[in-house]
């Protein structure tokens, strides 16, 4: 009886189904995040984690076109492609082609597309009389909010111009700290103005209150900073659907910040309903619950178990692109030109903790995409003898596919250029021998190992700081580093080939310190590594560096410390080598060339240039070449600048990682690109095939069960028996005595 249970209930769906039975066979995007989310607010966000999220819920007015790489910039919410005007200090305007120190300011204007609308959302909701029906709340109408799905009434609006100056001026809000204030105020000066009066208003208690002193219609909030009656200089509403930013000399780069969640809209009104008293202890806050006009909007906010996305019905749908670049075609990228977005319904993310739980949901189907970690590396990747990268049979057996791409990212040994030894002197002299001893060490670290031992070949070793992909990258011969490696074959199919640990040793040597020892002292050269544990200081990778440098003839010594130490240690100057790595915020080779630019040094300017490399040629070339378009003439300023920090060494340039996803057959439309997070809206499911490849790999193997019950009935059934025959017994009429039976005395037959 029990088997037979047992296969009544296997011809129902997967007993390991980790989802609600009323979502099987919908049109669900099923995926895992690891980190949650700390800031959904667009002013506040800036990590990965959050993009996946944020960047398919707002819109900023401009987006990367989703298949072209090198990426390239589109108009999202926007009309075309912002104008841009430069003017000089007469108030005269200039070329495009002008000399950026001649560009005093210049002027952005951003049209957008009328009749854009928000999702809906109780911030919109009205009464009858057209006031908002949301506002005032007391303590007794919030009972019971946990959510915005618990305000039974919901509206929506246009999407205007002011919306996205207001977001512009919330950068300047002193409650939410943005995290590119700072960098904003540079070429938006009067964003501290800014900044300097909303401190004022709120420490007076003015934020709500209107010009008059009255409050406003609708009742007062004191939590609200009321931006509307604040003035941002450079930032003005044209009209209802056109917004212009006059920034402080020349910055092309400033188009890709309107590619940003910094730069999307938010609604005062929106910004006012958050502000209510009571709502942000029920996590009810932009923070939490993000606003747009974007295809998907958040509906379940837990992210300690679970968030999901649901389509936008307000979203206008935009169509899926027609063109790509070379190979999209083929590989069935094009296939759904045209066709109106979004494809999928909704997008459900599980949080996991652990790798293993998440790769094993994958391998069920329960997950429709995966990255690749170490953990599972073999299980998933064959990796040939010359280092290309194919799928395993199993995964190829299962219809999995493998993406490939590398990321717009550097990861750099830096010499800290104050130390004495690694930097050298004031004389030329003692420059040339620490820039020599640099160039050894660059040399013997062997980068193609570490990536190989630690990353699983997940990486390409680095020739420069610009990644692969990114304008001013050079390939082939006329990309490598020609201090560390040379070029062996022919220039069609040879190949970088890293320079001989002898030539390190010469090179050391010229430094003055032959065979790792000081030339007129003896004593030995002593390099030391500062590192937070878990970094490059953990014992395997340390062991490699130590053995590096042994073959030098070098000592190494880790001096691992606290995250909060190791970052004193970097602004005042006294590391001498670490490791770190930097994510480009945009595809441009200003937001990686800067990292070296001395305006940048870390304990002269608490800039990025952690090396505190200073070069003043280089210097003069960066000014000029940040402010100029892409084209021969900025290709040529980059490579000379990339010669000299090659030549000069303030880095080992160590690797690029390469970004590895597997996804479903079943999956389509997928395209790696680092640059592209509103990526929901292109992906595209075949819901049938993904139903059968379930109940396919997660159907029950019962056979055990049933032995197992086999053997308890075996075991139990002497006991059952023997307990039966003993009721039987027990229950059976007594026999008649012998007394009983007999005929009475003298009676006669």
């Amino acid at each position: 009886m029990l088997a037979a249970s047992l296969l009544l209930t296997a011809c129902g769906a997967a007993w390991n189904d980790p989802y609600p039975a009323d979502e099987r066979g919908q049109n669900i995007l099923y995926t895992a995040f690891t980190e949650r989310p700390k800031h959904l607010d667009p002013v506040q966000s800036y990590s990965e984690d959050e993009a996946t999220f944020l960047y398919q819920i707002v819109e900023p007015p401009l987006q990367y076109h989703y298949l072209k790489r090198p990426y390239v910039l589109e108009p999202a919410t926007a009309a075309a492609m912002p104008s841009l005007r430069r003017y000089d200090a007469q108030g005269r305007e200039l070329p495009a082609t002008a000399d950026a120190a001649r560009v005093a300011r210049t002027v952005v204007e951003v049209r957008i597309r009328p009749g854009i609308l928000y999702q809906p959302h109780p911030a919109f909701a009205t009464d009858e009389d057209g006031s908002p029906r949301y506002l005032g709340l007391g303590a007794a109408d919030l009972r019971g909010v946990r959510g915005l799905g618990d305000f039974a009434h919901t509206g929506t609006r246009e999407l205007e111009a002011g919306d996205y100056v207001y977001q512009i001026k919330r950068l300047a809000n002193p409650r939410l700290h943005s995290p590119i204030f700072e960098l904003m105020a540079e070429y938006l000066p009067g964003l501290k103005d800014l900044q300097a009066a909303l401190v004022e208003a709120a420490r007076a208690g003015e934020g709500a209150a209107d010009a008059d002193g009255s409050a406003p219609a609708g009742g007062s909030d004191p939590g609200w900073l009321d931006l509307t009656r604040f003035a941002l200089p450079g930032v003005e509403v044209v009209d209802r659907h056109t917004y212009r930013i006059t920034l402080q000399g020349a910055y092309p780069q400033f188009l890709y910040w309107l590619a940003m969640p910094f730069f999307s809209p938010v609604p005062p009104e929106v910004d006012r309903f958050f502000a209510q008293p009571g709502m942000a202890e029920r996590n009810l806050t932009l923070d939490w619950w993000p606003v747009g006009t974007g295809p998907y909007m958040l509906v379940e906010n837990n992210p300690n178990a679970r968030m999901v996305l649901a389509r936008n019905p307000n979203y206008r749908g935009m169509p899926y692109p027609c063109e790509g670049e070379p190979g999209d075609e083929a590989a069935g990228l094009l296939v759904d030109c045209g066709k109106t977005l979004p494809f999928i319904d909704k997008v459900v993310f599980s949080r996991e903790r652990e790798g293993i739980p998440y790769w094993n949901k994958f391998l069920q189907g329960y997950y429709d995409a995966s990255g690749v970690s170490s953990d599972n590396f073999d299980q998933a990747v064959s990796l040939t003898s010359q280092g290309e990268v194919s799928l395993s049979e199993e995964m190829e057996a299962r219809g999995i596919r493998l993406l490939t791409s590398v990321s717009p990212s550097i990861f750099y040994l830096g010499f800290n250029m104050l130390d004495p030894l690694l930097g050298g002197g004031p004389s030329k002299a003692e420059q040339e021998r620490a820039r020599k001893l640099r160039q050894a060490i660059s040399i013997a670290l062997d980068m193609e190992e570490f990536v190989s031992i630690f990353l699983n070949g997940r990486g390409v070793p680095g020739m420069s700081p610009i990644p692969p992909g990114i304008f001013g990258a050079r390939e082939g011969r006329a990309g490598i580093n020609p201090v560390v490696y040379e070029w062996r074959g022919a220039e069609a199919d040879g190949r970088p080939v890293r320079r001989s640990v002898d030539a390190a040793r010469r090179l050391l040597a010229e430094a003055g310190w032959p065979n790792g020892r000081n030339a007129q002292t003896g004593e030995p050269l002593i390099i030391n590594l500062d590192t937070t544990p878990g970094g490059l200081g953990d014992k395997a990778r340390s062991d490699w560096l130590a053995k590096q440098f042994r073959e030098l003839g070098v000592q190494f010594v880790v001096r691992p410390t606290d995250f909060n130490r190791f970052q004193d240690k970097i602004r005042q100057g006294n590391a001498q080598l670490f490791f770190f790595g930097w994510n480009a915020d945009y595809p441009d080779p200003e937001n990686l060339l800067f990292l070296l630019h001395g305006a940048q040094g870390k304990v002269r300017f608490n800039g990025q240039n952690a090396a505190n490399y200073e070069n003043a040629e280089y210097d003069a070339l960066f000014e000029r070449m940040k402010a100029m378009p892409d084209g021969p003439a900025r290709q040529q300023i980059i490579d000379r600048m990339v010669a000299m920090v090659q030549e000069d060494a303030p880095w080992i340039f160590a690797f690029h990682p390469k970004a590895y996803s597997l996804q479903h057959g079943w999956v389509h439309n997928r395209k790696p690109g680092a640059m592209v997070r509103n990526t929901m809206q292109y992906q595209r499911l075949d819901v049938e095939r993904r139903e059968a490849a379930r109940a396919q790999w997660n159907r029950p193997v019962l056979w055990p069960l049933a032995l197992v019950a086999l053997l308890l009935a075996a075991v139990i059934a002497p006991a059952v028996i023997h307990w039966r025959r003993r009721e039987t017994a027990t229950a059976a009429p007594a026999a008649p005595s012998p007394a009983s039976s007999s005929p009475a005395e003298g009676g006669a037959p």
